[in-house]
């Protein structure tokens, strides 16, 4: 006879019921979940709270659903994100862009994660930091705990970059090429170049450092965009921005750089190791893309009558000939070139550099690849060379011939002066904005048409990054024509900056950014582009926006979200437009004080 082991069989029993109860809990914890998220019972617990978890983790569904809420008007924070990412930049993320190709420095170019794999969280400041200081002692020291990283001053300290000092960063101005200081390099460029006199006014530094160079021009009248790669000397750009210089993250690798052509007077290259005449001269033409006719590029380092360079030295030069630079001067490793004025005398077949077709528009440069072709200064409409457009500061106000790249261009660049002028008196007088004081050095425009926003704040202690969005008529070329330098973007993407790098932001027409000029559409929503704002912005910096009051309302609304305090007003008496103004200040928090 089989005999029944009972106490095994009481064992059994006792297990199963202990799973069940376990997974009862479980299906109830998933039920729950759902109803919280998914039914106008979740919506009401969401809306009667304060603040709401909103994190990396959370998935795309749920994360659309948190933002229809905030879009909504549901009273809820958003999250700070975890310590780790004090200085996250999502296009320039190195843990994601490691894995793409090497090959022409593809990964170090900008490569922007899909909205959905972005953290919808706020980037905390790092562990006792310091309102920035003020320009222009900014230029020579900071606050050591808002940037903390040591690496460029212990690699880079002998040669004048920049060295710790209690509990500062101290720039005492020099560079790699000029050891003895930016000054002093500047007066020798000075014996060949018109650095002076109003000749000159929008340079181009590429793989800057920390931005010395563009830094000691400004005295000059010279306004330099300066910019440099994420690289592992941690952080060059946010050094240069944190010094209140313009500065920007960008690479030099399959893509155009995203500036129109013909827009610097002078370009420079101090130890940028650019591979100029790789790949068929490839970045030679890019450079010459964007140097105006008539203008200046300065290299130098290597190749430049380098040891162990003596082949790349013979190329950069047979490259500069065939496309008819004249050599101003070859001073020890520095080397002057000057770019002619026309192209009669241009050699399509030497060492196959050919004319780009006239078809091809210079200008676009937005994720738009590399030609290997020379772009012609005839395919853009109007004077262009150095020399032909006024000088300095009186191109600031003349009208750019390239203003006719839209309809009745001259007439809109006229009425765009004049109403920038009346809005920014109306700002300063009765908005009680920090404007033209010494707490506001780093500006934006997001929506900068004609930059006569940044046009009309010129006698401030300030610069303004001008943003031309790429699917909005390509302006951007007149706004360099007056001396004012900007870049292209979509505003549906991160922007290529370090976190807490700008004072003030200003748009006009928020909702024209996110949405498709052609059918309408959003392309992309509020609360993602006000997040990104955020990161851009400076703790107690001004984020000022005019737009319709349904927009404004919005904006309003998710403010509160993203912790700024804010007020509406209305536009200045003169105004015909329904329009009203977003005043918000984003407060200094920290990751302990939102806890």
């Amino acid at each position: 006879m089989r005999h029944l082991d009972l106490i095994s069989s009481k064992h059994n029993t006792r297990q199963w019921r202990f799973l069940d109860f376990v997974s009862l809990i479980f299906f109830a914890a998933i039920f729950l979940f759902f109803v919280l998220v998914l039914t106008p019972l979740g919506d009401s617990i969401a809306a009667s709270g304060s603040q709401a978890l909103i994190t990396s983790t959370t998935g795309a569904k749920q994360r659309h659903h948190l933002i229809a809420l905030i879009e909504a008007g549901r009273n809820l924070t958003i999250q700070s994100c975890p310590s780790d990412t004090v200085d996250y930049m999502p296009c320039e993320d190195p843990n994601r862009n490691r894995l793409l190709s090497r090959e022409m420095n593809y990964y170090r170019e900008r490569h922007c994660p899909p909205a959905e794999e972005r953290p919808l969280c706020l980037i905390p400041p790092p562990e006792g930091y310091n309102i920035p200081i003020q320009w222009p002692t900014s230029l020579y020291k900071i606050w050591h705990e808002n940037m903390p990283y040591n690496k460029l001053a212990e690699r880079k300290g002998h040669q004048g970059w920049m060295k710790k000092e209690g509990p500062h960063f101290i720039f005492p101005g020099g560079g790699t090429m000029f050891p003895d200081g930016a000054v002093h390099y500047i007066e020798q460029l000075e014996h060949y170049i018109p650095i002076s006199g109003g000749v000159l006014r929008t340079v181009l530094d590429m793989g800057c450092g920390v931005a010395s160079f563009g830094g000691y021009l400004l005295a000059e009248d010279l306004l330099t965009l300066s910019f440099a790669p994420r690289d592992s000397h941690k952080s060059q750009i946010q050094f240069a921005l944190e010094r209140g210089i313009p500065a920007f993250v960008l690479m030099l690798g399959t893509r155009r750089l995203p500036f129109p052509a013909f827009s610097f007077d002078l370009i420079h290259c101090s130890r940028c190791l650019i591979p100029f005449t790789a790949h068929n001269a490839t970045y030679f033409m890019e450079v010459d893309r964007l140097l105006r006719p008539g203008g200046y590029l300065v290299i130098s380092g290597p190749p430049v009558q380098w040891h162990g360079y003596e082949k790349e030295w013979e190329d950069l030069q047979t490259v500069a000939k065939a496309l008819c630079y004249d050599s101003v001067v070859v001073d020890g490793n520095t080397a002057i070139w000057k770019k002619p004025t026309d192209i009669s005398c241009l050699k399509s077949q030497k060492l196959g550099i050919k004319l780009c077709d006239e078809s091809d528009d210079p200008s676009s440069a937005w994720y738009y690849g590399l030609k290997q072709c020379v772009s012609l200064p005839s395919s853009v409409n109007g004077k262009l060379a150095v020399g032909a457009i006024p000088k300095w500061p009186q191109r600031l106000t003349k009208t750019p011939s390239r203003a006719t790249v839209i309809r009745n261009g001259n007439e809109e660049f006229e009425l765009d002066t004049r109403l920038w002028q009346r809005r920014i008196s109306f700002y300063k007088e009765s908005l009680n904005l920090k404007l033209g004081t010494q707490a506001v050095r780093n500006v934006m425009d997001m929506n900068a048409f004609f930059g006569g926003f940044a046009a009309s704040l010129i006698s401030d202690p300030l610069w303004v990054m001008n943003i031309v969005p790429h699917n909005k008529p390509s302006t951007l070329g007149a706004i360099f024509d007056r001396g004012l330098i900007g870049v292209y973007h979509d505003w549906c993407e991160p922007f290529s900056s370090y976190p807490r790098t700008y004072d003030f932001i200003h748009v006009a027409s928020f909702e024209s950014l996110i949405k498709d000029p052609t059918t309408g559409k959003k392309r992309c929503n509020i609360v993602d582009v006000m997040v990104e704002i955020d990161r851009l912005l400076r703790p107690e910096g001004t984020f000022v926006v005019r737009d319709s009051p349904e927009t404004i309302k919005k904006l309003d609304s998710v403010a509160r979200s993203v912790r700024w305090e804010s007020t509406i007003h209305d536009t200045e008496p003169e105004s015909h437009m329904n329009e009203r103004i977003l005043v918000a200040t984003k407060p200094l928090w920290t990751l302990t004080s939102s806890q």
